[in-house]
């Protein structure tokens, strides 16, 4: 491997310019950006014109980049449908592969890409950034202390009240899979899983509603989409069940009459204590015979969280730890079977929704 780690970007978009390449090019003392893929051409000349080397290139078939052997890792940074093949791909071509979330459109898709990674013997990561959130590393950190005991029931929330995503295809059922379940309900269930540590479900039940798509002005943060546009939910809930008896709530929406909304949170309840990210990061237990509720103040960093020689944002922490792992050969941080675990469970609760009744996991 070279001496600097040589990265491929296939898609341009919004998720690359505001999260992968800005975290990369702080990293560029150990890794560059030599080739850039988009079908819009003029996004991956602007992509390599800011972050790229002198001498980067430039393709619409990512075909091309994957064929540049001195390319090492790979971001997949492309409308959901296409996660699972480019990434198989660019595995088959013996890059390290880095795949924003979610992992793929159903589980069969995702499973493709596990296999990939495992006959390759490449690595692959999944784009669960909010797992880098000091207020989740503190909260995993109480969980594997055993300061929570048995985890048994948790929620995991991801609800706005009138913010649908109105760029890109995020309302293309057909590109995306799905709507807010898929989109912002996925960081939440992975979140919550991680911390519970817990990946083996049982059964779960779902609803999805395609209730205010077409109701007009939609009083959007972002704009009102054109009408018959959005063919995706626009809320989903599903309540999920574990092998050992533990349940899980699951919350996503886009667009709910609800003047609490709260994205990418989770709240977790054990035989010994709570924890929950409310109002801040809270644990609420039992001391001395007394009701407590600790509120750590999370502000000052710590080497959990990497201070180094200035904020670490949750993007930039994913962004290191991923380059850790392939320069060093070690495990990533975000393991493709727990990638995998919330791919399956997200179908579920589509397919559940759709016929009405509860769907069982083999």
């Amino acid at each position: 491997m070279a001496e600097k780690l040589r990265i491929g970007i296939i898609g341009c978009g919004g998720i690359a310019n505001g999260k992968h390449l800005p975290a990369l090019k702080k990293q560029s003392y150990r890794a560059e950006m030599v080739y850039f893929c988009d079908l819009i051409e003029e996004r991956a000349v602007k992509a390599a014109r800011e972050y790229g080397t002198e001498d980067a290139e430039v393709t619409t078939n990512y075909k091309e980049l994957l064929a540049d052997k001195s390319i090492d890792v790979v971001h997949v940074l492309t409308p959901n449908r296409s996660h699972s093949f480019i990434t198989v791909d660019a595995l088959e071509a013996g890059k390290h592969v880095m795949c924003e979330k979610p992992m793929a459109i159903n589980s069969a898709e995702a499973k493709k890409m596990l296999d990939a990674a495992e006959r390759t013997g490449k690595k692959l990561t999944i784009g669960y950034q909010n797992r880098h959130t000091p207020e989740a590393l503190y909260i995993k950190q109480e969980c594997d202390n055993g300061t929570l005991g048995e985890i048994y029931y948790a929620r995991a929330t991801a609800i706005r009240r009138r913010a649908v995503p109105t760029w890109g295809v995020f309302t293309n059922e057909y590109e995306q899979g799905g709507g807010p379940l898929i989109d912002i309900g996925t960081h939440s269930l992975d979140m919550t899983l991680w911390c519970m540590g817990n990946y083996k479900p049982k059964y779960c039940v779902g609803t999805t509603y395609h209730k205010l798509g077409d109701k007009f002005p939609t009083g959007n943060i972002w704009g009102d989409w054109k009408k018959g546009e959005m063919t995706v939910e626009d809320s989903a809930f599903g309540f999920i069940v574990m092998e050992n008896g533990a349940s899980v709530l699951l919350e996503s929406s886009w667009a709910l009459n609800m003047l609490d909304p709260r994205e990418a949170i989770t709240t977790l309840c054990g035989t010994e204590g709570g924890a929950d990210m409310l109002d801040g990061v809270r644990i609420n237990g039992i001391r001395n015979g007394r009701q407590y509720v600790l509120k750590p103040d999370l502000s000052a960093g710590g080497v959990d969280f990497y201070a180094g020689s200035g904020p670490e944002t949750p993007s930039d922490r994913e962004c290191r730890l991923w380059l850790d792992a392939v320069q060093n050969n070690t495990e990533t941080f975000v393991k493709p079977v727990e990638a995998y675990t919330v791919s399956r469970i997200l179908e579920g609760i589509y397919i559940s929704a759709k016929n009405g009744q509860p769907y069982f996991f083999d």
